[in-house]
């Protein structure tokens, strides 16, 4: 086998695995999608890191302090119309995260910790989510 050859299998490999690699840093389904809440488009995501058996519960305000949304409770992978942010108390896993979410379902609407939904880093959702 001549150096070129084993160059440039040991290339290939490289590019394979960095690329595998790449591939599950970002899944296809992160962070911020357009979607339809009562038939009108907007930014949505999704619910994550809830603990099984659990729920995340939906807010008036942005802390839990606030009263809870009748019929608010939401699971992972439920999809949520994002509509704009502020701050609040910090999250319940993560005291520092203080960016709260007002989420629309469509037939309701209330705050949720954005550490819990898939939006991604908060300098990238800032610039395509309004400030409330």
């Amino acid at each position: 086998m001549t150096f070129r050859t084993r160059c440039a299998g040991v290339l290939t490999t490289a590019l394979v695995t960095a690329t595998a690699v790449l591939g599950l840093a970002a899944p296809a389904d992160a962070a911020i999608h357009r979607c339809s809440v009562s038939g009108d488009m907007t930014n949505c995501t999704t619910v994550t890191g809830i603990d099984p058996g659990s729920w995340l519960q939906m807010r008036t305000g942005p802390g839990y302090g606030y009263a809870n949304v009748p019929h608010g409770t939401l699971l992972n992978g439920d999809e949520v119309g994002l509509t704009c942010w502020t701050t609040g108390d910090g999250a319940a896993d993560n005291p520092d995260y203080r960016y709260w979410m007002l989420i629309d379902l469509g037939v309701r609407s209330g705050y949720v910790n954005d550490w819990y939904l898939n939006t991604g880093n908060p300098s990238v959702w800032q610039q395509q989510i309004r400030k409330c």
